[in-house]
């Protein structure tokens, strides 16, 4: 059996708390991961404050260096980290792939870019009003970052933030998810391998007990994705904390199909849109709004798409779609979706767990209609293989749909009408919009949300500079000794 320990000031440690990681494709143990202590917690917090002076201190250059190694490191391990990714999280070979060669484009590409993102500004000044007068900004460093992050995407949402933070000058305490311990574990190995300090970046293991303990620990920042629900709880302690906070939250994103679109498209786009990594997807289209006069005609080349997908062992070339992550995800999925038959909506395809597959967390590619705002499906984050939609009458009616939510993470628009693109991108609520596109991420372009999935961005300069604070310079070169504002006052 696998041991998966934590990276603490360059040390790999176990603890006495242990829980075990399984396979949700074939139910079987992984390995054993050690779960960090409150102690250990504070151990791997004071060992990233005792390292972040010299890191800070390093040049931005030198730290870019380290991130351009990191790269390189997961280019060459690719092969064992895209089966790794499989076996914890249960995605096809093919999707794990594509994260991991992402990850590694995207890490280069920032220490490439990244550095001008952190240039400051030279302020212009009135010098009849404020002569011999000089003012600029410079971004300093955070200082130590607490960064947790979910299993779905379990390298690349990692690095996202790891890339910035460390590029930055912050120091790192990572916590991935318990349900994907062993590829955030192989993160610390690849930083342990490129000869980050010790201290610099560390790892600890466990559920939200111990997310809770790193968001109560003396970090400058917390840096987190997840549910708008744990969110909310990192916002109420850092109102004691006054930590910096960068929120990626749940999403609800509609997908508009308009019938100035691309038909054919716009439902390839759907099927993979909602069905890639089995719908764990934060900015996947949960709810697909299609215009009544296509309505029928789209579903049902939907259905006819997505019936063709295979369901299996990520494992196996041929698999489509894998597992759920867990039984508890599959669980509160089965619930929705019972929820929404019981309430009236008409299940097109699937809702059910695949009788052929009794091992596993599986569940059918599942299409939804007659849905109404009563249901689950509708009005909460549906985090799993299950298409719902809704009909609307007008492109009006559509965006009222659309806004209808408490999240604002991402939106996509299917039409080839220039107008409705240019009506439709301002009056969507949403961080994020995708015209004709779904679910793209670039290194220069920010990512994020708007209402209750989020505040703050990764990705592209914004995302760089979440992690740092901003300093305003303000020098006198002039030989003055003293200023008209100065005493004694001048008496009118």
């Amino acid at each position: 059996m696998e041991e998966c320990r934590m990276l603490i000031d360059g040390k790999w440690v176990k603890s006495e708390n242990t829980i075990t990681s399984i396979n949700p494709a074939t139910e079987e143990v992984i390995g054993t991961i050690y779960c960090a202590s409150k102690e250990q917690v504070e151990e791997a917090v004071n060992a990233a404050e005792k390292a972040s002076r010299k890191w800070s201190e390093l040049s931005l250059w030198k730290r870019a260096k380290y991130l351009k190694n990191m790269a390189t490191l997961m280019k060459g391990k690719a092969e064992e980290i895209k089966k790794l990714i499989t076996i914890e999280m249960g995605r096809p070979l093919f999707e794990s792939r594509i994260e991991v060669s992402e990850t590694a484009g995207m890490t280069n590409d920032l220490a490439e870019e990244g550095k001008a993102y952190l240039a400051g500004e030279t302020l212009p000044i009135d010098s009849s009003i404020y002569p011999n007068k000089i003012s600029f900004t410079i971004r300093e460093p955070v200082g130590v970052v607490g960064i947790i992050k979910p299993w779905n995407f379990p390298l690349q949402l990692p690095m996202w933030a790891i890339a910035a933070a460390l590029l930055a000058g912050n120091t790192i305490v990572f916590k991935p998810s318990e349900l994907t311990p062993f590829v955030g574990a192989e993160i610390g190995k690849i930083a342990q391998e490129v000869e980050l300090p010790p201290g610099v970046f560390n790892v600890i293991h466990g559920d939200g007990t111990v997310g809770g303990m790193l968001v109560q620990s003396n970090v400058d920042m917390i840096s987190f994705t997840g549910s708008a629900e744990v969110g909310k709880k990192i916002m109420q302690n850092s109102a004691n904390k006054l930590h910096k906070l960068s929120l990626e939250l749940g999403g609800n994103d509609p997908f508009i199909v308009l019938p100035t679109a691309d038909t054919e498209e716009a439902v390839n786009a759907a099927a993979w849109g909602r069905f890639t990594n089995c719908g764990q997807v934060c900015t996947s289209p949960k709810r697909i709004i299609v215009l009544e006069e296509i309505a029928d005609t789209f579903v049902d080349n939907l259905v006819k798409k997505v019936s063709q997908l295979k369901i299996g062992n990520g494992l196996d070339p041929a698999t489509d779609i894998g597992p759920m992550v867990s039984s508890d995800q599959r669980n509160k999925l089965i619930s929705q979706v019972e929820d929404a038959a019981k309430l009236g909506a008409t299940i097109k395809l699937g809702g059910k767990v695949p009788p052929n597959l009794a091992k596993g967390y599986f569940y059918e590619p599942t299409i939804i209609t007659n849905v109404n705002k009563k249901m689950k499906v509708v009005n909460e984050e549906v985090f799993g293989p299950v298409a719902t939609i809704i009909t609307a009458r007008t492109t009006e009616e559509a965006v009222e749909i659309a806004n209808n939510t408490r999240y604002g993470l991402g939106a996509s628009i299917w039409t080839q009408n220039l107008d409705d693109i240019m009506n439709l991108m301002q009056k969507i609520e949403a961080g994020m919009i995708w015209i004709n596109e779904i679910n793209t991420a670039y290194t220069n372009g920010p990512w994020g949300g708007v209402k209750e999935s989020g505040m703050g961005r990764e990705l592209g300069r914004e995302g760089v500079l979440e992690y740092t604070t901003l300093k305003h310079i303000n020098v006198d070169y002039g030989k003055n000794k003293t200023r008209p504002w100065w005493f004694p006052y001048k008496k009118e």
